[in-house]
């Protein structure tokens, strides 16, 4: 068995699902290879870092990128429930400025690949959410970016019934008008 790949409304980000064994006992499934990445969802990247992020329910996390050097990240969550928001960010691109939300749980095992060239941002829904994704490239503070998260231009549906919880760097977070963008 191998992984299923959905593509999604935004060029280039892919939805994955890994073949999952129960037996019963437990949960088995292989959460990343290269080869099978490489063949059915993007060529050319190299994972140099992976990052695990802890938050509570409410917590809004972005939208987060890199003007230079750019990561890729894949995406997962092996604690409860997120949902993740990507803004594409690349000017070539039809999907310039659009915005694409996707939940991931740690029940569904799904993943997103989220390319070079875009932002990204999560809200968490469950009591407590773990994050993990891998990076294409290292973390450069002198280079992170935040775009707004309420920014009414791109219009994000965050599906919150309260204010969420920002740290202060978010709340700092621009404007896409005022965004570097790609």
């Amino acid at each position: 068995m191998t992984i299923q790949v959905v593509h999604t409304a935004l060029r280039d980000v892919k939805l994955i699902a890994p073949p999952i064994s129960n037996d019963g006992a437990g949960v088995f499934f292989a959460s990343f290879d290269q080869d099978e990445f490489e063949e059915k969802v993007a060529r050319g990247y190299t994972f140099v870092q992976d990052h695990h992020l802890v938050s509570a329910r409410h917590v809004l996390r972005g939208l987060h990128y890199q003007i230079r050097q750019p990561q890729g990240r894949l995406v997962r969550v092996v604690v409860g429930d997120v949902f993740n928001a990507v803004v594409d960010l690349r000017r070539w691109s039809p999907t310039f400025g659009r915005w694409l939300g996707v939940g991931l749980s740690a029940s569904d095992c799904r993943q997103l690949w989220i390319p070079p060239g875009f932002a990204h941002g999560f809200v968490v829904l469950s009591e407590v959410s773990e994050l993990l994704y891998k990076a294409t490239e290292r973390s450069h503070p002198e280079n992170e970016r935040t775009l707004r998260w309420d920014d009414p231009y791109i219009g994000i549906e965050w599906g919150l019934d309260e204010p969420p919880i920002v740290s202060r760097k978010d709340a700092a977070g621009v404007s896409f008008s005022m965004a570097e963008v790609y």
